[in-house]
């Protein structure tokens, strides 16, 4: 199963984490499953910003990015090359690095 490590984010994952996931599930699932309570308002289904993740190596091993999430991203904070809506993301065999930004546009929280 991939690794995901994911690099220490101030609150949803102070200390950083390293979990696996099974090829096929998106970084977003994953997260979610392994009590990483990342942002996700359009719950999953590519309508807004609020998963965006920085692939910080790995990122030629996910799936090409669909123009709709290309044109979402353009919206998202602190937009890198490297950066993919992580509901969008599905992994493949190979292990990933993802930052989670410090902010997104969303200015009200929902508790999923």
């Amino acid at each position: 199963m991939p690794v995901i490590k994911i690099l220490p984010h101030h609150e949803y994952c102070p200390e950083g984490a390293e979990i696996t996931a099974p090829a096929g599930t998106s970084i977003c699932e994953a997260l979610l499953d392994n009590d990483i309570m990342i942002e996700h308002a359009c719950d999953m289904s590519c309508a807004c910003t609020t998963c965006h993740v920085i692939v910080r190596q790995g990122f030629a091993s996910l799936g090409e990015a669909e123009e709709e999430e290309e044109d979402l991203l353009d919206r998202a904070w602190g937009l890198e090359p490297q950066s993919r809506l992580s509901c969008q993301a599905i992994l493949a065999q190979a292990d990933v690095t993802v930052e989670i930004p410090r902010y997104t546009i969303n200015h009200a929280r929902e508790n999923h």
